[in-house]
């Protein structure tokens, strides 16, 4: 059955190329396209649903505005002085004036920058019979009236500061504005401490502002707002409405969503205020979707028999244009063979030139994979060796058995000079054996360098003095070993010495300024400085120097290009610089940090 399978599949690569396209993609997108256009109304549907619920969320932010606009309003009252003192003293004027006044701010207001909506009404009440208006009323305004109210009523005996009434009845002329209710914010006026001295109420007209704001809507889309209780609020053509079993499923519905509504042949789209609790709906008839459907069924057929074809004419042109350089491919890979480069491939699955093709591939990536593979592993060699050939010009083994003998000979002689000479020198030493350990914490580099300090001391018989300076949060950072230590011996031996007294190395260890993941160790001293210490050992030096030298090279094996060592002239002395990268490890054991000074 096999053989008769393989007879079936054609050995040259040009056929094989096509029947792969043939199978893999043609085929395959054929069925695919079957499937979609089962689901091609749905997915329409879900489109077309998407873009409605942008459209109502833009219907909510802009109802958003509108509340915050009687907000603005509100706070423009409250905090203006001249309104403050009518309210508060309205014997101080006659009755005329403080309503000139008061129509000069409401007029004032209306013309600002942001209250330029008509729709937008607001009522001030004081505590003794006054009331002002912004509007026209549908009757003549009445302080008894007003005042005992139940939205004003409630706004007196409530400890909130503020309350929407979403359902109040309109109070403002028919010429003006003809919807039956208003969206009202109640609020009381207080002055900066927190004393009542009016009452306020900002209504919006929502049913004008929506048909404002779908001055020119889709002849084939209707929008409403509906309260939780099912009442329409506002729609955007009066002739048409919601099914019962539309505003019913929209009610129950907690967030934004969609339904279709089979009794009114529409798709109903619905997205919740919950400020306001009111609904932002919209209506689309489902004969919208069919007919976009059948547009885009048209031109996708369309579009895919084109591709199809264009997928076929390429199939042949790039088989025909692959096929014909192999040969060519294959002179040159068995001379990359002669040249040891190879890697493999499996070659049970192919035949033809490509079976040729993986064998003199194979034959050329192993043979490069074994050479890449021995250079790298030369050179870790190479660094390595360099590494512990750098670290072994400070690490003279035996010299620590000969410090033990010496520090229990001044131990014994009770020559604690001495003893404490060995000890540090012995840390020293110590360290420098330890090959297994490049980075040590700052803390135990400082260690190390004050032993050696120490030993310096001794030696110049504390001609100078040294200070340390360490930021508490760099304390656990990695350093290499000894690092410090050349710098400091440079900075003695160079700078230091040949001074008679007066010596001073200041050792600074900080996060860098401008770069907060380098860590700056910089040694300064006040010194005779670079230009007569360079004199001094051109006259007496007989052998080049190594530490410096050591220490940029060390940097260079850790940390690449990312640390270096700076020295530079200062007006008295020299500063030697090392940046490095900030590597924090703290311990664990929990013990508290200190810092080093």
């Amino acid at each position: 059955m096999r053989n008769r399978l393989a007879v079936l599949v054609p050995h040259r690569l040009k056929y094989r190329l096509f029947a792969v396209f043939v199978l893999v993609i043609l085929l395959p997108f054929g069925l695919l396209n079957i499937y979609n256009y089962q689901r091609i109304e749905t997915l329409v549907q879900n489109k077309i649903s998407d873009q409605s619920h942008e459209q109502l969320d833009n219907l909510h932010r802009a109802l958003e505005d509108q509340t915050s606009i009687a907000f603005k309003t509100l706070i423009f009252l409250e905090q203006d002085a001249d309104v403050r003192d009518i309210l508060r003293n309205p014997d101080k004027r006659n009755a005329l004036e403080n309503l000139e006044m008061m129509e000069s701010k409401f007029k004032g207001l209306n013309n600002s920058f942001f209250l330029y909506n008509p729709s937008v009404y607001f009522t001030l009440l004081d505590d003794k019979g006054h009331i002002y208006a912004s509007y026209q009323p549908k009757y003549t305004l009445n302080y008894d009236e007003a005042a005992s109210a139940p939205s004003f009523a409630a706004m007196r005996g409530s400890v909130a500061s503020y309350f929407w009434v979403t359902d109040d009845a309109n109070y403002v002329s028919p010429d003006i504005s003809k919807s039956p209710t208003l969206l009202s914010l109640y609020s009381g006026l207080k002055d900066n401490r927190n004393v009542l001295f009016g009452w306020a109420r900002i209504s919006i007209d929502v049913s004008f502002w929506f048909q404002s704001v779908l001055q020119k809507p889709s002849s084939d889309q209707t929008y409403f707002i509906v309260s939780r209780k099912g009442e329409r609020i506002a729609g955007s053509a009066p002739e048409t409405g919601l099914t019962p079993e539309a505003i019913r499923k929209v009610t129950q519905a907690p967030e934004s969503g969609y339904w279709t509504d089979n009794g009114n042949d529409a798709l109903v789209n619905y997205s919740y205020l919950p400020t306001l609790d009111w609904y932002l709906v919209n209506q689309i008839p489902l004969r919208v979707l069919f007919q976009e459907i059948e547009s885009l069924k048209r031109q996708y057929f369309v579009t895919f028999f084109g591709i199809t074809a264009a997928f076929v004419a390429l199939a042949f042109m790039i088989a025909h244009a692959f096929t014909r350089p192999l040969s060519h491919m294959q002179a040159k890979m068995k001379e990359a063979v002669r040249k040891d480069l190879r890697i493999r491939l499996p070659e049970k699955n192919y035949k033809g030139e490509v079976l040729e093709l993986t064998r003199t591939f194979n034959a050329m990536m192993v043979e490069m994979n074994e050479l890449i593979h021995r250079l790298k592993a030369e050179e870790r060699q190479r660094d390595a060796v360099h590494f512990q050939m750098l670290l072994a010009q400070v690490d003279p083994h035996f010299l620590l058995n000969t410090l033990n003998t010496m520090k229990w000979i001044g131990l014994r002689s009770r020559n604690e000079e001495i003893a404490e000479i060995c000890v540090s020198l012995g840390k020293l030493l110590e360290t420098s054996l330890n090959s297994d350990v490049d980075l040590i914490h700052l803390k135990e580099e400082i260690s190390l360098t004050e032993a050696f300090v120490y030993i310096q001391q001794i030696r110049y018989g504390s001609r100078f003095e040294v200070r340390f300076a360490c930021d508490e949060d760099v304390q656990y950072a990695l350093v290499p070993k000894l690092s410090l230590q050349p710098l400091v011996d440079n900075a003695i031996r160079h700078g230091i010495s040949p001074l008679d007294e007066g010596g001073r190395i200041v050792i600074r260890v900080r996060l860098s300024d401008t770069e907060p993941e380098q860590l700056v160790l910089e040694v300064e001293d006040n010194g005779i400085g670079m230009e007569q210490a360079a004199m001094r050992r051109e006259a007496g030096r007989k052998r080049p120097g190594i530490g410096l030298a050591n220490v940029r090279e060390r940097l260079r094996l850790l940390f690449k290009n990312k640390a270096g060592l700076e020295i530079r002239q200062l007006e008295q002395g020299v500063s030697a610089r090392m940046t490095l990268p900030f590597l924090l490890s703290e311990p664990y054991d929990g013990l508290p940090k200190t810092t080093t000074e």
